[in-house]
């Protein structure tokens, strides 16, 4: 199936693999890139020394192209883009908008950029600096997700760009990349489906867990980290809910501690970080001492198994899903219906 994302990444597949923390490794990078479809490691939670030995087992797994995310607030960020292109990674991709200079430098060396947006305005500003290619999340998505469902926020990012438009939020199976495509996307991303598959080295007893939920089993909460999070309905996330400001500030710099010396990251550097990410989301400072909650809290969950202490991100689709199929089977599966709705409409 070929739309203007297969040409410009060189996949086979209009079928993109989301770059989720803890969850998006070599194993699942690859077997996306093997089926045809663009597999994208998440590098946020990889400290640099991690993230170049993940690109490399990537390589040894797959000769297809593949995706790396990057934040482009990290105090490594310049050190990471530098990377990819020693490595000739295929895919840069940005949970935030990177800035000009960074598309123009990965631009410059054959790297295709696609960054990932929640408005129609930020799709417009990434396109101005020299995108590639753009990701629309709807609010149905899972982790960090905005208010406006897809059916609507896709529509006005084809309207604003004449760049390639990727929807996500919401899409599991063939009949949601027809519907995409419909629309005039060229192409589907998908997290919550891939996290559910046999090559996903989330713990087996934690894929179970959002085997069971139905369509209401998610909830978007600020308790984890501040903004909006799209997370399975557990008890944790419930106790959070209900918990006071100070206990939940206190466990968020407990948690910022464990994070800084799993991640390698001076107290420099973290303050850095967390500065930008400040200024670039207007929070106030009890809500960025709780984003050092987010990624110890997915990691318990999505690592360790502990869906008692952990924070599991998760889409609305989940209540949809019922089985673990193969990444194969998935990408496979995906454009093989595709396929037979839009021929069946066309007649």
């Amino acid at each position: 199936m070929e739309t203007a994302l297969t040409r410009l990444a060189g996949i086979r597949h209009p079928v993109v693999q989301t770059g989720m923390g803890w969850v998006a490794g070599p194993r699942l990078v690859s077997a996306t890139a093997e089926a045809g479809g663009l597999g994208i490691l998440a590098s946020a939670t990889m400290t640099y020394a991690e993230l170049e030995s993940a690109i490399k087992e990537v390589k040894r797994r797959t000769g297809n192209p593949f995706g790396v995310n990057l934040r482009a607030d990290a105090d490594d960020a310049e050190q990471r883009v530098d990377l990819l292109i020693q490595e000739r990674v295929k895919v840069a991709s940005f949970a935030l908008a990177p800035r000009k200079e960074m598309i123009a430098k990965l631009s410059d060396h054959g790297i295709v950029v696609i960054p990932s947006i929640g408005a129609a305005r930020h799709a417009e500003k990434v396109a101005s600096w020299g995108a590639h290619a753009v990701i629309v999340q709807g609010g149905e998505g899972g982790g960090h997700t905005g208010g406006v469902a897809t059916t609507l926020l896709l529509p006005s990012v084809l309207d604003a760009v004449d760049i390639p438009v990727v929807a996500a939020g919401g899409f599991f199976d063939g009949r949601g990349l027809a519907a995409a495509l419909a629309y005039g996307a060229a192409g589907v991303a998908m997290g919550t489906r891939f996290l559910l598959s046999k090559e996903s080295t989330v713990p087996e007893e934690v894929k179970e867990l959002y085997l069971r939920q139905g369509l209401t089993g998610t909830v978007v909460t600020r308790r984890v980290d501040g903004l909006p999070h799209r997370v399975l309905r557990t008890d944790l996330v419930e106790r959070l809910e209900h918990s006071g400001r100070l206990r939940g500030l206190a466990g968020a710099v407990r948690n910022a501690v464990r994070f800084r010396r799993i991640s390698g990251l001076s107290l420099p550097a973290m303050v850095r970080e967390g500065l930008a990410m400040k200024h670039g989301n207007d929070l106030s400072w009890s809500q960025l001492i709780m984003a050092a909650n987010t990624p110890m809290l997915l990691r318990a969950g999505l690592v360790e198994g502990r869906t008692d202490a952990g924070v599991l991100a998760s889409g609305q689709v989940v209540g949809m899903l019922g089985d673990l199929p193969t990444v194969a089977e998935i990408v496979e599966g995906t454009v093989s219906r595709a396929e037979e709705i839009l021929h069946r409409l066309g007649g």
